[in-house]
């Protein structure tokens, strides 16, 4: 009987040290939060999507080049805004759609988060693949010679995936290799124009310094070499972001200046190593 009873009790005992460490283990191997603050960091998607049923209001905004005073610095002259609209079909799937003031482009757009950093790293990083596919609403006259017009000259697509780590509370970083195609592109001669299919490269961090106040950075690459003696220009971008739990501000300068990636990739003209630098912002609200 004695013997009985030491063993129901030395059973509970073990069940009670096994059911601790169990939940300790799952609870080391959550999946780590906040790797960015919103699902957009400066002109590139991060990791993040919204939450399931979520709601998310995109705005994004680029002034004109910095001149001089005569325009106050980029804010009197033309300016480029894309409005945008997201939703979470579930807390991995996102889709969207938006439009951009410039060349008339109407967006539709996705992303799938893959893989989520864990806090105990057996999963060390966060993936998410992210596309779209856009529509240039200009006259047919901007798409070549009206013998050879299509309608789906007008397409463009862009794909993307998007590895992040949070490395701690303060810092996370992310890059992200794209591949980018346009159905029609402008092509000057026989041996003289832009390429249909094009690679790039970008990649982004974010320092968290005090609240809900960071500095983010941005640096984007086109790697495909255009039929071109003046070849596109890689992007720059600098800004500080402050995030609550319904709003996302981010102000910023950058020479990328087209909103949409696979423009800004392929056709951006201005050159950051020659000042061509422009102030834009970013407003992301949550319902």
């Amino acid at each position: 009987m004695k013997k009985l009873i030491l063993i129901i009790c030395l059973s509970a005992f073990l069940t009670s040290l096994f059911s601790q460490e169990e939940a300790r283990e799952e609870k080391s191997s959550k999946p780590v939060r906040f790797t960015f603050g919103t699902s957009i960091l400066i002109d590139n998607h991060t990791v993040a999507t919204p939450y399931k049923g979520g709601l998310e209001l995109e705005i994004h905004h680029r002034f004109s080049l910095i001149e001089n005073y005569h325009n106050l610095f980029g804010i009197y002259g033309s300016a480029n805004t894309r409005i945008g609209l997201n939703y979470g079909i579930n807390d991995r799937i996102m889709v969207g759609a938006g439009t951009t003031k410039d060349y008339k482009l109407q967006d539709i757009q996705w992303k799938y988060l893959i893989l989520r950093q864990t806090e105990d790293n057996s999963m060390p990083l966060s993936l998410s693949y992210y596309g779209n596919a856009v529509l240039d609403l200009r006259k047919d006259d901007a798409f070549g010679p009206e013998a050879s017009y299509r309608h789906i000259h007008r397409l463009s697509y862009f794909t993307q995936f998007i590895a992040a780590r949070k490395i701690n509370d303060m810092f996370s970083v992310q890059i992200a290799p794209s591949v980018s195609y346009f159905n029609s592109v402008p092509q000057y001669t026989d041996t003289t124009g832009y390429k249909n299919f094009n690679i790039g490269l970008s990649a982004g961090a974010k320092a968290t310094f005090f609240g809900d106040h960071s500095l983010i950075v941005e640096y984007d690459q086109l790697l495909t070499r255009q039929d071109l003696d003046e070849q596109p220009k890689p992007n720059l971008a600098v800004g500080w972001e402050i995030g609550t739990a319904t709003h996302t501000f981010q102000l910023f300068v950058a020479n990328y200046s087209h909103v949409i990636n696979q423009r800004n990739l392929v056709f951006n003209t201005n050159d950051f190593v020659k000042g061509d630098y422009l102030v834009g912002f970013n407003v992301t609200v949550r319902f």
